[in-house]
């Protein structure tokens, strides 16, 4: 493996070319950034080598590291322009519709459908770090669709960067996301917002926000950049999961409106069962 091409140099994009370069020395490292400022930063931080709009013709590998909704017509746009032993992967946290408006392209067997569950609250090159990919989960879907040997290529790359390879169909994934990921984003920007507009009464209210304030709206702090695009292309999984967590919150202010003390400690005891899921995954 001799060069990577990277469109996309924010936090996911930027994190993989760093942790390239630390573990492929020799690598050239060519990426393309909307943002021209993302571009100037990616080469002064040394996410990239060189930029440049489009990848040589014997680029081994492409990573696609742009927002879901541009991430269709970006793909397609790529695949008509590599060389036969160029791979295409994509770090997009939707799957199903990409896979969909690909499956009949002349050269779908060199995408590979790929997810890492990683990331921060914080975007851009400044924000990536070679680290960032250690010991996270990458999903890919579809991984018998991709050519055996392109996909060698990215394995070499994953198995640099201490990925632990799971595999999963494009719908399932896009389903289980809605619930751990997207819901648990959209979450955390109704608490921040929510407190936002208590603010503008009670000015004073963040100076009793403690640890667990902090934590469970750390999220809101993401991209919306990123995350608008997110919700909209994963629509129909998403409305599913805030259906069951609004009838939940419903049900929940009830017993509170009820002062049923021993219904809401059976409820949260029932609950606290997570932990124990939580401490096995770890």
């Amino acid at each position: 493996m001799k060069k990577i091409h990277i469109v996309g140099l924010g936090l996911l994009g930027g994190s993989f070319g760093l942790g390239a370069r630390q573990k492929f020395p020799e690598l050239q490292i060519s990426g393309f950034d909307s943002d021209p400022q993302n571009l100037k930063d990616a080469l002064t931080l040394g996410i990239i080598t060189e930029a440049k709009e489009t990848p040589d013709a014997d680029t081994d590998l492409v990573i696609l590291a742009t927002p879901a909704d541009t991430l269709g017509g970006l793909l397609l746009k790529t695949l008509d322009e590599v060389g036969e032993n160029t791979l295409v992967f994509d770090l997009g946290s939707t799957k199903a519709k990409l896979c969909q408006l690909i499956a009949e392209h002349p050269k779908r067997r060199q995408y590979l459908a790929a997810h890492p569950i990683a990331g921060t609250e914080y975007s851009g090159p400044k924000a990536a770090f070679a680290e960032l990919l250690d010991r996270k989960v990458m999903i890919v879907c579809e991984l018998e669709k991709t050519d055996l040997h392109l996909k060698e290529k990215a394995y070499k790359l994953f198995d640099a960067l201490n990925l632990k390879l799971r595999f999963m169909d494009p719908e399932e994934h896009d389903r289980h996301l809605a619930f751990v990921s997207h819901l648990s984003h959209i979450s955390s920007f109704m608490l921040g917002e929510t407190v936002l507009q208590k603010m503008a009464d009670e000015k004073n209210i963040f100076d009793m926000a403690g640890s667990g304030f902090a934590s469970t709206v750390r999220l809101a702090k993401s991209s919306p950049a990123m995350w608008a695009p997110i919700f909209t292309e994963n629509k129909e999984n998403i409305l599913s999961a805030l259906d069951g967590y609004i009838a939940n919150l419903s049900n929940f202010r009830n017993k509170i409106a009820a002062s049923d003390a021993e219904g809401l400690f059976e409820e949260m005891a029932q609950i606290n069962k997570i932990r124990d899921i939580l401490d096995l995954g770890k």
